[in-house]
């Protein structure tokens, strides 16, 4: 625990410094609270990872178009979220209707 400033030039010190801490403190909450800019670094780098190992297993041509398919989603991700969404939902209703037959 700090001691109590003395005089009026170590108060304004400490006020100082204090408020460098919580600007750092307020950014640091500000980036983690930040979710869209942090699926989107996350799903970013996963792209990535998937567009690499794409390129060493098949050949230029294909690597090539998956990339330019990736371009695309990264400009507009949202519909091809919902289509996967849907995909995944319809995919659920169809085994549970199965697995109740």
């Amino acid at each position: 625990m700090t001691d109590f400033p003395k005089n009026a030039e170590e108060a304004r010190a400490d006020r100082d410094v204090t408020r460098e801490e919580l600007t750092e403190t307020l950014d640091a909450l500000g980036r983690k609270l930040d979710v869209k800019t942090r699926v989107n670094d996350n799903l970013d780098a996963k792209v990535d990872q998937a567009s690499a190992k794409i390129s060493e297993k098949v050949s230029e041509p294909a690597a090539d178009k998956f990339r330019q398919g990736t371009e695309i989603v990264r400009d507009n991700p949202l519909p091809i979220f919902v289509g996967v969404f849907a995909l995944l939902v319809t995919i659920r209703l169809i085994m549970r209707k199965r697995s109740s037959s």
